[in-house]
């Protein structure tokens, strides 16, 4: 049951969050597009680790989320009815790049495979 809630309470951090970034004026973060994967909170609610993605520069998105985690916090602790509101710490996710290479890397070996495998119009006809 405990597993349950942690997996409810990690999906609402990470979506009250995704909204909360509206409220942010660093313009490192209010320029940035940024998109939160999802969040891992501690059993005990005192910490968060947040993954998050963005086409921009990943250090300096990190540095102005980490100087937001204020209004992060404070947004999380009026929506979400917690014992504690953990403190925030932002992960850049390279899932999504990761992905996008191997898909690339995948393409190009079918791509070659194409290319060197023997065509079936070869001129004798049968």
């Amino acid at each position: 049951m405990a597993k349950y809630r942690q997996g409810r309470l990690n999906e609402a951090v990470a979506n009250e969050l995704s909204i909360a970034l509206s409220e942010v004026r660093d313009p490192r973060v209010n320029g940035a597009l940024i998109s939160i994967t999802r969040a891992e909170v501690t059993p005990d609610l005192k910490q968060a680790r947040v993954y998050f993605s963005t086409m921009d520069d990943a250090k300096e998105v990190a540095e102005g989320l980490k100087k937001a985690s204020g209004v992060l916090r404070r947004h999380l602790a009026v929506t979400l009815n917690l014992r504690l509101t953990p403190e925030l710490f932002f992960v850049h996710d390279q899932s999504l790049e990761h992905g996008s290479r191997i898909a690339s890397l995948l393409k190009q070996i079918e791509d070659e495979r194409k290319e060197n495998a023997p065509s079936e119009d070869s001129g004798e006809e049968t």
